[in-house]
């Protein structure tokens, strides 16, 4: 055996090490292409470069590639919004706009915005998907931005304000420039999307800044009037 037989290969081991994302990338563009019901994992593999059964020896099933895409799409970055807010030093209003600022970013300007069609329309016909977005999405999202929104309410920058209805009109927002992506409502292309996500948040915490005396005692826990 020769010493250049014996050298390693890093080009192949680096393949192997990228390869979930490469599956992981290969999928999304499927399913957003697509659909849940309508793409097959052998679809995805092919699209991947792989076999079949290289895809299932890092995931089983098209439910399991599913989930995986969903949490390397959606999930990690729910959970880095919420790392950023527990260090955050800066105003809640600042907070706001920078969360927003990422998930435009990363999700709302790329093709991954597509996933939330696919989840509005599929995911009532797959009760177990369903409730897996509702545990690993939804959740932690409205965890997320009424902890946000209670931040500005402690700090007396924001009103008293019922969060649960708050959230979901911080929330809209940002689904709704997802979705008209490409269909009739979308904004004009001459209007820069970064600046129609600014004005949208800006217009709400223009409604919920405090403006007035000190607040009730309530203080805008969830479900306050």
């Amino acid at each position: 055996m020769t010493e250049k037989s014996l050298e390693p290969k890093p080009p192949r081991r680096r393949r192997k090490e990228a390869r979930p994302q490469e599956l992981l990338a290969a999928a999304l563009a499927l399913f957003v292409e697509k659909g849940y019901a309508a793409t097959h994992s052998d679809e995805v593999a092919r699209r991947a470069g792989v076999s079949k059964g290289t895809l299932y020896l890092y995931y089983p099933s098209k439910d399991e590639l599913f989930k995986a895409v969903v949490r390397a799409t959606l999930s990690n970055l729910i959970a880095e919004a919420a790392q950023l807010a527990e260090q955050h030093q800066g105003t809640t209003a600042e907070l706001l706009l920078q969360i927003g600022g990422i998930w435009w970013e990363r999700i709302g300007s790329r093709p991954a915005a597509g996933l939330h069609r696919v989840l509005l329309a599929e995911l009532p016909h797959f009760p177990e998907l369903q409730r897996f977005y509702a545990d690993e999405v939804v959740a932690p999202a409205d965890q997320l931005f009424t902890r946000a929104l209670q931040r500005g309410i402690d700090r007396g920058e924001f009103r008293p304000v019922p969060l649960d209805e708050a959230c979901y009109a911080l929330i809209a927002p940002l689904l709704l420039r997802a979705l008209d992506n490409g269909t009739l409502w979308a904004p004009p292309s001459t209007m820069p999307p970064e600046r129609l996500l600014a004005t949208q948040i800006d217009i709400l915490l223009r409604g919920i800044e405090r403006r007035d005396g000190p607040a009730p005692e309530q203080a805008g826990r969830r479900g306050a009037a």
